[in-house]
């Protein structure tokens, strides 16, 4: 897969299909826009993505948006997929104030646009004024084809990045992982910490969660950790472990199971599972060990028998 990055000046010479869209979180809607683009690449069309580098709310609304993945992380999820473009375009002053049949005009002849594939709600243009009509009347007026996605439906319920991120922050992680149809993670670098957690018999893997990254409620999950291509049982607690870290930064500290190796500035992926419990502050170190116990000894059922997360 190709990555075009934050540029303007870049272009695709080849013949493309190309799907519009922010596509936060990758879900289940999302795979039918990429059901739609695969299948113009068997007919000899390169599977092109554009999205912008960040989302253009925050910068209209002047309001950080968090994201269910990060760039890296989407990029990580497209590069698994058969895609052969990826397109993160920045989001300038002029490009707000295009009007989306220029707009449409702009990214056809820079990326060789043969068919546009989008779905039914994709607003874009200047005060979001172009919407899939205007897609398809641009389609009809240049000899495009345009193909326009219904949302899906999951019961009974539009599938959306919005709602989706609405069932997360109310710790409604099943409704959410069963809408974005694989488990919500966390993907970074493994950093040094204090590391408490083995004098408590306890070693964890610590994790920076991004600035932009959506969280769940703090607490403590059931998760799997991805290393080194090896999947692992774990339990992390993601917050600011007031315990011992009053005050810092969030972090997510990963216990594995049946894993004891160094892997300081390696990338690992967290699947969040099942939540066990909120975040606390307890009166002792001995009470930390003990709960901690407590929740491994849950966490460990829980994967023991065999729950693990299908979409």
């Amino acid at each position: 897969m190709y990555y075009l990055k934050n540029k303007t000046d870049c272009s695709i010479s080849e013949p493309t299909v190309l799907s519009l869209g922010k596509f936060d979180g990758f879900h289940l809607g999302h795979r039918l826009l990429m059901e739609q683009l695969l299948q113009k690449k068997k007919q000899g069309l390169a599977a092109t993505i554009f999205t912008f580098h960040i989302p253009p709310r925050t910068l209209v609304n002047q309001v950080a948006q968090r994201v269910l993945l990060t760039n890296q992380e989407k990029r990580y999820l497209l590069e698994m997929t058969g895609i052969d473009y990826f397109v993160e375009y920045p989001f300038t002053k002029e490009i707000r104030q295009m009007e989306p049949r220029a707009f449409l005009k702009q990214i056809t002849e820079q990326f060789s646009v043969k068919c546009i594939v989008a779905g039914e709600d994709f607003r874009f243009g200047k005060d979001r004024s172009g919407d899939s009509h205007t897609i398809i009347e641009w389609g009809k007026a240049y000899g495009l084809e345009s193909i326009i996605i219904e949302k899906r439906q999951y019961h009974e319920e539009e599938i959306s990045s919005t709602r989706i991120r609405e069932y997360l922050l109310l710790g409604k992680l099943k409704e959410a992982n069963e809408r974005l149809g694989y488990p919500f993670f966390l993907r970074g670098g493994v950093l040094h910490g204090k590391q408490l957690g083995r004098t408590l018999g306890f070693p964890t893997i610590n994790q920076m969660s991004p600035e932009k990254k959506l969280l769940p409620p703090y607490g403590v999950y059931v998760t799997q950790a991805i290393v080194r291509g090896k999947t692992y049982g774990a339990v992390t607690n993601i917050g600011k472990n007031p315990t011992i870290r009053a005050g810092l930064p969030v972090v997510a500290e990963s216990f594995l199971f049946d894993f004891n190796e160094e892997i300081y500035g390696e990338e690992v992926e967290i699947r969040f599972l099942e939540f066990l419990r909120s975040e606390m502050k307890f009166h002792s170190l001995e009470a930390l060990k003990e709960q901690m116990e407590r929740d491994a000894a849950r966490a460990y059922a829980f994967l023991k028998v065999g729950r693990k997360f299908t979409p």
